[in-house]
């Protein structure tokens, strides 16, 4: 009994002479929060972003955590974890980070968290409509002998391929020449101009042939399917010995990329279980893309949305929150 008092009594007089000196103890396991200060997540400039963060950020708080949403631009967000002016960032995309996302990485202050779990797709697809006219597809070589009933009267008798806004990028037509395809690169006016083609076509049950992306809201409501090109190999962009044509570059797919996660390094000693659920936090293609549609074409507020997801999956997000706090 004595020795138990000593010991209760010893490390009594630890803890005052920690506050006496402004040094806080060390977050134990289950002391959750291990700080009362905010943990702040980036809000960029998409709906899918908002969705990513929002559903993390809820549940943190569900374990008692300050959460804030930061409003921050996607290229200067890589600056202000790095400075601690955010915690941490959840959807990274490789296709369009840039050497942003390296030299974050080669200021030692930053983290990565692991991939988000959304598959970016990026590449041609077609409607159910050109699947009835053109049977052979998703193989691209079928694109041969469909070529004008795919066409239209500003195409024919070359096929017609809806493309991103000419400021996106012209790679396509070099893509469409190098594998040989009677088409004509048709590209739309703006993202919302490209949504709407492709809507309007399934509206007149007209065979399409698009570039598009996922994860989008679009696919929620139109049935899309990816063309299967010649696949991605590193050079084929650049090498004309790489790839099918030994004439030609742009010869292949689309490279695939990742979505990553990231986080200022001090956030695993600061909020060791925040930070351990945001490496274990994922949510897929088919959680996201019917949130989209939701917010963006229905109308309904992101925080319904968020907590309605939450709600009906439990069974996913409990397992990340009890192993962060073991």
């Amino acid at each position: 009994m004595y020795r138990m008092l000593k010991k209760i009594t010893l490390g009594l007089v630890g803890l005052v002479l920690l506050a006496a000196f402004g040094i806080a103890p060390p977050a134990s396991a289950g002391s959750v929060p291990e700080s009362d200060e905010p943990i702040k997540l980036a809000i960029n400039e998409w709906t899918g972003q908002h969705i990513t963060t929002r559903i993390a950020g809820e549940l943190l708080k569900k374990m008692g955590y300050n959460v804030e949403y930061v409003t921050a631009g996607y290229y200067p967000q890589l600056v202000a974890i790095r400075d601690n002016e955010v915690t941490a960032t959840l959807e990274i995309w490789s296709s369009n980070i840039g050497e942003h996302y390296a030299k974050a990485m080669a200021s030692g202050k930053v983290e990565e968290l692991g991939e988000l779990g959304l598959v970016p797709v990026e590449t041609w697809f077609y409607n159910s409509y050109a699947k009835e006219k053109c049977p052979g597809l998703p193989d691209w070589k079928a694109l041969k002998d469909c070529a004008k009933v795919l066409g239209s009267a500003e195409t024919f008798p070359k096929g017609r391929f809806l493309d991103y806004p000419a400021d996106w990028g012209t790679s396509n037509v070099k893509r469409i020449k190098a594998l040989g395809l009677p088409y004509t690169s048709v590209p739309a006016g703006s993202e919302g101009a490209l949504v709407a083609e492709i809507k309007g076509a399934e509206a007149r049950k007209a065979p399409l042939v698009t570039m598009f992306w996922e994860p989008h809201w679009l696919h929620a409501v139109v049935d899309l399917k990816v063309v299967k090109l010649p696949p991605y190999q590193a050079g084929c962009y650049d090498d004309a010995k790489v790839g099918i044509n030994p004439n030609d570059t742009y010869d292949c797919d689309w490279e695939r990329g990742y979505i990553k996660k990231m986080a200022w390094k001090g956030m695993k000693d600061k909020w060791p279980a925040a930070y351990k659920f945001l490496k274990a936090y994922t949510l897929r293609n088919a959680d996201q893309i019917p949130m989209m549609n939701a917010i963006d074409q229905e109308g309904k507020d992101i925080t319904t949305v968020v907590n309605e997801w939450i709600n009906k999956n439990d069974a996913r997000w409990k397992p990340w929150v009890e192993a962060a706090k073991m």
